[in-house]
């Protein structure tokens, strides 16, 4: 592990994971006690959004450790997008967990991100004392792409390795859609059967959410084997969930949670 700080010109806190295959994550860390933190952003989103940074701000006011983090692909981490997956998404995540934290963690997974915390909490259940899931995103590869595509764009998909899809956020920054990406999804789907983590799960979702069905949060939670499952519904909550005062309710449910695990 690379911990740079200032020298190089980084933030305190700020530095590089150097992964084995020789890829980095960029990361930023603040000391406290735990149980800790870990925040997973979304799909093309980074550790800069909105969610993250008031997650650690609260953490740092209330004394917990917290770690925000680019996947792979991502923000100033390394990597192509269009070569992400959510094997490796879910990697990182686990190799943050193992490098970047100690004792018991709390995963705040965002869309994307929730799936990746999920596969990373099943990867190291001991660790992960927590979760909670904001628009949290299982299967999207096959329930929400692959599923809405045109009999043209899966066959352009499988003859030329990837698809571009429009990107309702950033207009000129179309969603490359990978041969990978869908492949690899197929392989870690987990609303088809039991989701065997033990812990606590807390799941936010709002009912204006375009990009991810609100129901999936129901048929996550009927999944978990932890009877330890709350769903928040948000009415007027849109995907993000990035309104003050919905920062304030994630912020409020990840304090309620840590306060009962500590």
């Amino acid at each position: 592990m690379e911990d740079r700080q200032n020298g190089d010109g980084l933030p305190a806190g700020a530095g590089i994971l150097a992964r084995a295959d020789g890829a980095s994550i960029a990361y930023h860390r603040t000391a406290g006690r735990t149980p800790g933190v870990v925040f997973l952003h979304g799909l093309q989103s980074d550790m800069t959004g909105g969610k993250a940074t008031a997650l650690e701000a609260y953490c740092q006011a209330a004394g917990y450790a917290f770690v925000r983090f680019d996947a792979f692909g991502h923000g100033r981490s390394s990597g192509e997008f269009a070569r992400g997956t959510l094997g490796r998404w879910a990697a990182d995540a686990v190799a943050v967990l193992d490098s970047l934290t100690e004792g018991p963690q709390v995963l705040v997974g965002s869309s994307m991100g929730g799936w990746a915390a999920l596969l990373a909490a099943l990867e190291r259940p001991d660790r992960v004392a927590g979760l909670v899931g904001i628009a949290a995103a299982p299967d999207f590869t096959e329930d929400l792409m692959w599923a809405q595509m045109s009999e043209a764009q899966r066959h352009n998909l499988l003859a030329r390795g990837e698809l571009h899809l429009p990107n309702p956020y950033e207009p000129a920054r179309p969603t490359v859609v990978s041969r990978r990406l869908i492949e690899d999804g197929r392989n870690r789907l987990l609303l088809r059967g039991p989701v065997n983590l033990a812990c606590p799960v807390r799941l936010l979702h709002g009912q204006r959410d375009r990009d991810v069905p609100w129901q999936t949060a129901l048929r996550l939670a009927d999944c978990l084997a932890t009877d330890d499952v709350e769903v928040l519904l948000v009415k007027d909550g849109d995907h993000r969930l990035s309104r003050d005062h919905d920062l304030a309710r994630i912020t409020r449910t990840v304090g309620e949670l840590l306060a009962g695990l500590g």
